[in-house]
């Protein structure tokens, strides 16, 4: 596997790691409370695990085609540099495409969330060792909003979505 890429999924794994520890200990009225008109940890956590899983199937169906794909450039890295100013700014709000709210299955308790993450993630690994080093720039993902990335700005945006929705769930165990 390409060292930039381990190392962006290493980052994206140890994230991952702390944000379940915050719910390893939660009771399932615990993960599912939440104030009206928000969502509960468990939601947020479902979002996050159903977004990596479409964007990995993304992924998937855009591998096929990789040799055929433009390289990405200047334009998405500001749109990349756009986004992540989007994911660290607590006012600025998205709401979840249509396609993802449709596709959420919210888990009911800690355990099901870190099985459904744990197999997320080892398909994301396998995905991205597929990947050779004249591939890294190839435009093979899609944000809903931003449009198309390469796979290092996807992993680029996954660590950005966890870090959006991390202060969320933080507010929540309060």
């Amino acid at each position: 596997m390409n060292n930039a890429l381990l190392h962006l999924f290493d980052s994206l794994e140890a994230q991952r790691s702390k944000l379940l520890g915050l719910i390893t200990n939660l009771s399932h009225e615990q993960l599912n409370a939440h104030p009206k008109g928000k969502w509960s940890i468990a939601q947020i956590l479902s979002h996050l695990i159903a977004s990596e899983h479409l964007s990995i199937l993304y992924l998937n169906k855009k591998m096929l085609g990789i040799h055929e794909a433009p390289n990405t450039g200047l334009i998405e890295e500001i749109k990349m540099i756009a986004l992540i100013v989007s994911q660290r700014t607590p006012f600025i709000k998205f709401k979840a495409p249509k396609v993802l709210a449709e596709n959420t299955h919210v888990y009911q308790t800690a355990e099901q969330l870190k099985e459904a993450w744990d197999k997320n993630r080892v398909e994301l690994k396998e995905v991205i060792a597929r990947f050779q080093d004249d591939q890294l720039k190839r435009k093979i993902y899609k944000h809903p909003i931003a449009g198309m990335f390469n796979i290092q700005q996807a992993l680029q945006f996954f660590r950005e979505h966890i870090g959006h929705h991390t202060p969320q769930v933080k507010k929540l165990l309060r």
